[in-house]
């Protein structure tokens, strides 16, 4: 087949392209270069051959060139942790620049749209085990306008067959956003903030991918949406235990109260942000510490067959791995 992925920079989308390619697939990437990883990541698909176009899903042009002839749609790009934005740069990539893309893909009569959404369009309100009919209350600009998007792209099953998947938090070889876990974790300079008991269910990236792919497969797909998460439900201190006895370290035994850090945080939003500085602490980085979310399998497993593969023990050490053979975590 041939396969477009929107934000095929990013760690998802370039993990993604790999697989697609190893299973004899003709990839095409539309993505952006904004941050030095995905400038890597774009260095390192070019020379691997993948046919490349450096855009936005906002720009027509660009978009109509990258989905012509394609068979399937991995849309993935998206604003997220743009600092310093207006709220309508967030509208217009995460809402508008979908309707971009869909309206180019059916009118280039692609057979499959797959839709990356987020389990950031729950909100940090909800708590506890959710489902894909649980409420939605997002909380940020991201949240809102990924909800949005989502929204927008069920609104097309009539005129396309699409599917939505609200992604976990994910992490493997690839991944920046847990570096810090694991680089803290190595050094022996993370400690827990608050009782660590809060729940995760993390996914393994090629679990996810496994996923995009049944989506993109399965006949009972078609219009629903789906959230994609692993198999294990894990507190923060199951996570560090875990994560230090890949690493072959011992983990802090130090645990700090939340209160002075989320007074921290917000004293550093309200002062920091009006002057157009990302605060180097906020509310939303304290959630891995307080924040429980995990998620029926139900509605995957029944309708797509999906059954996460990875543990995160084993997924931690191909993790580790990799962050030692790109010299991260010295």
């Amino acid at each position: 087949m041939r396969v477009l992925i929107t934000g095929g920079t990013g760690f998802i989308g370039s993990r993604l392209a790999q697989r697609c390619q190893q299973r004899g697939d003709e990839v095409v990437i539309l993505a952006q270069t904004n941050t030095d990883a995905e400038k890597q990541n774009a260095t390192d698909l070019q020379q691997q051959g993948f046919a490349f176009i450096n855009g936005g899903v906002n720009d027509a042009v660009a978009v109509s060139q990258a989905v012509s002839g394609c068979d399937v749609v991995f849309h993935l790009a998206a604003a997220q942790h743009e600092a310093n934005v207006p709220d309508q740069h967030f509208w217009n990539v995460n809402v508008e620049g979908t309707r971009n893309l869909l309206g180019a893909s059916i009118e280039a009569g692609v057979g499959r749209f797959v839709h990356g959404s987020t389990i950031g369009v729950y909100g940090v309100e909800m708590q506890g085990e959710l489902s894909e009919q649980s409420a939605l209350k997002p909380d940020n600009i991201y949240g809102v306008t990924k909800k949005a998007g989502e929204e927008l792209v069920l609104s097309y099953r009539d005129r396309l067959p699409v599917t939505a998947i609200r992604i976990s938090e994910t992490y493997g070889p690839g991944d920046r956003r847990l570096l810090k876990l694991f680089k803290g974790i190595n050094k022996r300079r993370f400690f827990v903030i608050g009782d660590g008991e809060n729940k995760h269910q993390l996914i393994y990236v090629d679990d996810l991918i496994d996923g995009f792919f049944l989506a993109a497969e399965k006949d009972a797909a078609l219009g629903e949406v789906f959230v994609l998460a692993g198999e294990e439900i894990l507190t923060t201190n199951d996570m560090v235990n875990i994560i230090a006895d890949v690493l072959q370290v011992k983990p802090l035994a130090f645990r700090a109260p939340m209160w002075p850090f989320m007074i921290l945080a917000i004293i550093m939003e309200k002062t920091l942000r009006p002057l157009g500085i990302q605060p180097p602490l906020h509310r939303r980085r304290l959630d891995f510490f307080k924040k429980t979310l995990y998620f029926s399998p139900d509605k995957s497993r029944e309708l797509l067959g999906f059954v996460p593969k990875t543990g995160f023990r084993a997924g931690s050490a191909e993790t580790a791995e990799w962050y030692r053979r790109q010299g991260m975590l010295e």
